[in-house]
């Protein structure tokens, strides 16, 4: 049975510099907007500040979980520390849930005591800059996750997308009910946001969870998974393939038919071959080969007609 791990370059450097770029940016914010908030008086402003404010302890919490699951593998953590951005993902997740609620409890309040806003102009130049400056870290964070697939990276994509709309809403609830009269309207934008962050939080947490999990990778990358492995001509057929994703490693083991005539040594070389071709294809892959001669069938294995593949 042979192992091996295919080295990601640079994983670590990129999700540290995107966590240290979204803490960067909501630090800045919530300073801007806590101004804007106090002189306006706006529930929707006062919403985008709580969601900068917890933006922060996101992406503090963010950068523990990327440093976190870089870190190698040790004696008490033999398959790495990989899951520690799903946690970090699933506490965006109870931070974006937490703030919708508040803000929503707040709208409702405001639109209930009839309370207006004042200095509207505070808010929405606050506004206009944040959206400036979240479109910047949108752009970057989509650079580093295409780079490294990172979960927690992703889910702070996620937030930072609904950053925007928030940041439009503020704009048009203080234009509307400042400059257009019309009562009321900056509440019902702070409910409408409020609702859309518990939306927001809903979807970011199916992949974290997805990973805790350990959920088999998708039924076209597993394909082109196969499709990498089954180019060897020595190999009669893949059976049993599991797969995994722990932050920014995945895990991938199977089953290969092969020759029961063949020798350890020509079994050895083959899986070498096999590993060196999916390393390449699939870095950052931890990746465990079992041999078996051909038509040999595990009993204790998962359903063979979902894991089987015969190469002809």
């Amino acid at each position: 049975m042979e192992r091996r791990i295919a080295v990601p370059v640079n994983r670590s450097t990129l999700t540290t510099r995107a966590a240290l770029a979204s803490a960067s940016v909501a630090l800045g914010l919530l300073v801007l907007k806590g101004f804007a908030a106090h002189e306006t008086g706006s529930v929707a402003m006062l919403g985008s500040l709580a969601d900068t404010g917890l933006d922060l302890i996101a992406s503090l919490v963010t950068l523990w979980g990327v440093r976190l699951a870089s870190q190698p593998a040790d004696n008490e953590h033999r398959f790495g520390h990989g899951k520690a951005e799903a946690l970090a993902a699933l506490f965006q997740v109870f931070v974006i849930a937490l703030s919708g609620v508040a803000i929503f409890a707040r709208a409702v309040q405001q639109l209930l005591a009839g309370q207006i806003t004042t200095n509207a102009e505070y808010g929405i130049g606050a506004s206009v800059i944040a959206i400036v400056a979240t479109v910047g870290l949108l752009g970057y964070q989509k650079f580093v996750i295409a780079r490294t697939g990172s979960v927690a990276i992703g889910a702070d994509h996620v937030h930072y997308q609904s950053d925007v709309l928030l940041n439009i809403a503020v704009i048009a609830a203080l234009a509307i009910d400042q400059y257009g009269g019309i009562k009321g309207a900056d509440p019902l934008f702070g409910i409408v946001i409020a609702l859309w962050l518990m939306w927001g939080a809903w979807r970011a947490s199916a992949q974290a969870v997805d990973q805790l999990m350990d959920k088999e990778w998708p039924a076209e990358r597993r394909a082109a998974f196969l499709k990498v492995a089954e180019q060897h001509p020595e190999l009669v057929g893949i059976h049993d393939l599991r797969t995994r994703t722990s932050g920014t490693h995945d895990f991938v083991q199977f089953h290969v038919w092969m020759d029961p005539k063949m020798t350890l040594d020509d079994a050895h070389r083959v899986m070498d071959e096999v590993e060196e071709k999916l390393m390449l294809a699939f870095p950052g892959t931890e990746i465990l080969i079992h041999p078996d001669p051909e038509g040999h069938v595990d009993r204790m294995s998962l359903p063979m007609e979902r894991f089987t593949e015969t190469i002809h």
